[in-house]
């Protein structure tokens, strides 16, 4: 069962952009996306590439390393229906971003 942890303040994630955080042994990307914060697996399935580092379109980013490109909001490949990301369900109480893992 999913637990819900506290991984961020909201002022360490710029809109548009990602950080990258361990949460219960897992290493995530969180993003803030228009005001809402969206994670996936920090690591892309082609090479491993962390995708908190990539740059972000939308809801798109794309892994800096090889430019494979996931949706934020559901871990899926723009490209490739069989590829994605695990993707975690987030809120935001106060000034909290939490994520279940």
């Amino acid at each position: 069962m999913p637990t819900r942890h506290a991984v961020a303040d909201v002022s360490e994630i710029p809109a548009g952009r990602g950080r990258s955080y361990e949460v219960a042994g897992h290493q995530l990307a969180v993003f803030q996306v228009d005001g809402k914060f969206l994670a996936i697996d920090n690591g892309c399935p082609h090479r491993g590439g962390p995708l908190a580092d990539g740059p972000l379109v939308g809801t798109t980013v794309t892994c800096p390393w090889h430019g494979w490109q996931f949706d934020c909001a559901t871990g899926k490949s723009t490209r490739n229906p069989a590829v994605c990301v695990a993707s975690y369900p987030t809120s935001v109480e106060g000034t909290t971003v939490y994520v279940e893992v």
